[in-house]
């Protein structure tokens, strides 16, 4: 190998550390190398086209698999992702996210698993695992620091070594350890250099920690040419453009890069090639009854008073919200995948009652200001009738080139032609009532919207943002009033100009007249019901990638809504369709609250499961959740720099700090049966023994947390920090017993360039969250 690339020219050598495409990279048939495919993402394999038409299965966000605490689930989880990319012709997975939830304001909370580095390592390592056994690369990413998106292109991250190394940097060495075969460099810098520079990525990443892999950017993420390239940062995402592929040959021959450099990457890359090329173990089938068992086991119990949950002799059940009919199932941003069919909360209570109740429904409110884009239930092809969108590339002249039937008006990616000036989208609009809708079109550059002959947006949108969150996904719209009347369709005409290498992105809406007339029906509806069900949550201007959030407060009337229903109905359940924390101000004046986070395409039926009692919701919380708004100071740099001044507690470890409550716990969750633990045992200072028994009618699974305190400590420590967990399942009145092996890092803390353990005593707390400890002990 090292002959071959010797007698490489150093233009073939930078070719094959520059992306060809947006996904791929190139091949070299000389050196064996064949292009590698990469796709976003956490939930579900996209692929390389946001095609509406090209279907991928949606599991739960991270942030409801990390609820789960159930490794094993979440390495067969993995393993199905990994069969979605083989099937997709996908090599390189960009997930996990292993990022921590430092704020409960970051917008890519849902992203990520969780506020703790032990159970994101953990859960973490799972999903490498299940993913890389099918032959498939995970992606740890993004390494480092990169816990919030405000400025997240630039801003520079200021961490404490001995934070980094406990915190922050501990979940990524798990995962080196476990053997993932790539990392991504983050966009943002670690105490004055940016991550595709930083040191860290020699020490400890290739050095101590020994990672052997390919460190890939973050897309657009490397900004310099030397720089970067004699950093141990080994392939630049996306292609054709970069600046390796502008300067990094002048730079190899000017001696500023040595060309040993290219060759240790090129090494790296032939590695991880080698490594997807080799036999997969996975195999694509059906899977919704494993995403099933996924929704219930992440659901998590907040509250259930009186024992309303699980429901039973209901004859009329009113699912009322916003999100009931229209569930959000995943987040906003890159992560996005296009199931083939979404089951809402409505859906799945309709066929789990179908025969015994019925299911009535209405929204209530209104959550969203963005435009709604097209979709099969308002707009047809203007030629053929059918459900969907016509899309026309056009050359210079209006020729067209191409054409084809989209099924919505959001096209991240329209389709492509040689030769293409303009993209158009053309669609019948059906509106169902009459009033001043609003029309609106989102792209990039010079725009215009035709409404049956008449002009009425035509004018130039310019880019003002280099996030490709938003380049490439959200593009600015503008937005006219047109008074329309039911049942007589107009035909809209959008056109946008488009520029090489430029982004495509394009969005045609529609959005009806707002009216009050919902939240009244929803009301009534609830006050002639057995059992009202009220689905709150975020949208995904709330809550996406590309921002921090403003506010926890659940967006709209959302508030008032429940709080009216629950005055008509005292058997409300309230279900909070949420990948992030949210404030839930009536959360004490309701009998039961369910967390369903963004639950992935199987979110109703598994939903129906849990509130019907055909499984346990067996979640527990991944991050404490506040009873009050949260300052955004956390997320916001001041001249550039984010200091990450609450050093080694976030989440609960700050709440434990202030001495203030949260409203639930790291670590909280109910079942549907009780607990009782009698008895921690300590064995050889690391091996936790805990006896505990069902105390109640059904048979139940729980989560033993262990937790370390000293506080008599020398050095400055949380007051407590989660050590380790294990799960048990226990029949009514059985009694069982939790072994967990703490691992020696548990015990040391980072000083002086290593790892440190202080002699003494240290205190054992075992409970069911960081705040209801139920036994504890002592470890030498």
């Amino acid at each position: 190998m090292d002959d071959d690339l010797a007698g490489l020219p150093i233009e073939r050598k930078v070719r094959l550390l520059t992306g060809k495409t947006m996904w791929r990279t190139h091949a070299d048939p000389a050196l064996g190398l064949r292009e590698l495919v990469m796709s976003d993402g956490p939930i579900g394999v996209r692929g390389e086209k946001w095609d509406e038409r090209d279907h991928s299965l949606a599991l739960p966000s991270p942030s409801a698999l990390a609820a789960t605490w159930d490794e094993e689930l979440v390495r067969r989880l993995g393993a199905v992702l990994a069969a979605q990319a083989r099937r997709k012709g996908v090599d390189v997975l960009l997930a996990p996210t292993i990022n921590l939830h430092r704020s409960p304001v970051t917008g890519r909370h849902f992203e990520c698993f969780s506020e703790d580095p032990v159970l994101t390592a953990r859960i973490g390592v799972a999903f490498i695992e299940g993913v890389q056994s099918g032959g498939v690369a995970a992606t740890a990413k993004h390494y480092v620091a990169n816990d919030s998106e405000t400025d997240r292109m630039t801003l520079d991250a200021r961490v404490d070594e001995r934070v980094l190394r406990e915190l922050y940097l501990a979940p990524f060495e798990a995962a080196v350890e476990a053997g993932v075969w790539v990392v991504m460099a983050a966009y943002n810098a670690v105490n004055g250099t940016t991550m595709t520079e930083n040191p860290l990525l020699a020490e400890p990443l290739k050095g101590a920690w020994g990672f052997d892999g390919v460190v890939v950017s973050d897309w657009g993420a490397v900004r310099s040419v030397a720089a970067s390239a004699n950093a141990p940062q080994d392939l630049v995402m996306p292609g054709p453009r970069s600046h390796w592929n502008l300067g990094l040959a002048e730079a190899v021959r000017s001696g500023e890069v040595p060309e040993s450099a290219l060759d240790e990457k090129i090494r790296r890359l032939l590695r991880l090639a080698e490594r997807v090329s080799g036999p997969s173990s996975s195999e694509s089938h059906d899977d919704r009854d494993l995403l099933r068992e996924a929704v219930t086991a992440s659901t998590v119990l907040l509250r259930n008073e009186d024992g309303l949950l699980p429901l039973s002799t209901v004859e009329r059940v009113a699912v009322i919200g916003p999100n009931a009919a229209a569930v959000r199932f995943q987040g906003g941003g890159s992560a996005e995948v296009y199931p083939a069919a979404v089951v809402s909360p409505v859906d799945g209570l309709r066929a789990a009652l179908d025969g015994v109740a019925e299911v009535v429904h209405s929204p209530g409110v209104r959550t969203t200001t963005k435009p709604t884009p097209l979709h099969r239930g308002n707009a047809t092809h203007p030629v053929t009738g059918e459900p969907g969108v016509l899309v026309r590339i056009l050359d210079a002249d209006g020729a067209e080139l191409l054409s084809e039937h989209r099924l919505t008006g959001r096209l991240p990616e329209p389709g492509r032609a040689e030769g293409e000036r303009i993209a158009e989208l053309q669609a019948v609009l059906h509106p169902d009532v009459s009033g001043d809708w609003e029309l609106s079109f989102g792209a990039w550059g010079p725009v215009s919207l035709v409404v049956d002959g008449k002009t009425v947006i035509d004018e130039v949108i310019d880019v003002d943002t280099d996030d490709p969150a938003t380049l490439y996904l959200d593009p600015a719209w503008r937005t006219v009033t047109v008074a329309l009347e039911a049942d007589k369709p107009v035909l809209l005409v959008a056109r946008r100009q488009l520029a090489p290498d430029a982004p495509r992105a394009s969005v045609l809406s529609a959005d009806a007249p707002r009216g009050d007339d919902e939240f009244a029906r929803a009301v009534e509806l609830a006050r002639t019901s057995d059992v009202a069900v009220v689905v709150v949550g975020t949208t995904d201007e709330s809550e996406s990638e590309g921002s921090d959030r403003a506010t926890l407060a659940l967006p709209g009337r959302q508030d008032e809504l429940v709080r009216a229903v629950s005055a008509v109905n005292p058997r409300t359940v309230v279900v909070v369709n949420s990948g992030a924390p949210v404030l839930m101000p009536w959360r004490d004046e309701v009998p039961a609250v369910l967390l369903s986070w963004l639950p992935g395409q199987e979110g109703g039926v598994g939903l129906a499961d849990v509130l019907l009692g055909a499984a346990e919701p067996g979640g527990r919380l991944p991050t404490t959740w506040p009873a009050e708004d949260v300052s955004a100071a956390s997320v916001t740099p001041v001249d550039g720099r984010l200091e990450y001044s609450e050093g080694l507690d976030i989440g609960h470890r700050g709440w434990l700090r202030s001495g203030e409550e949260p409203a639930y716990w790291f670590g909280h969750g109910l079942g549907y049966t009780t607990w009782e633990y009698s008895e921690v045992l300590v064995e050889h200072g690391n091996r936790v023994r805990v006896r505990l028994s069902n105390s109640g009618l059904r048979a139940g699974r729980e989560i033993v947390q262990v937790y370390l305190s000293r506080p008599t400590s020398e050095i400055q420590r949380p007051v407590l920090w989660l050590a380790g967990f294990a799960a048990v399942t226990a029949a009514p009145g059985e009694a069982v017993e939790a072994v967990v092996d703490l691992p020696e890092r548990a015990f040391e803390h980072w000083a002086d360039g290593g790892w440190q353990r202080e002699v003494g005593p240290f205190d054992v707390l075992v409970g069911r969250s960081a705040g209801d400890i139920r036994v504890r002990s002592q470890s030498w």
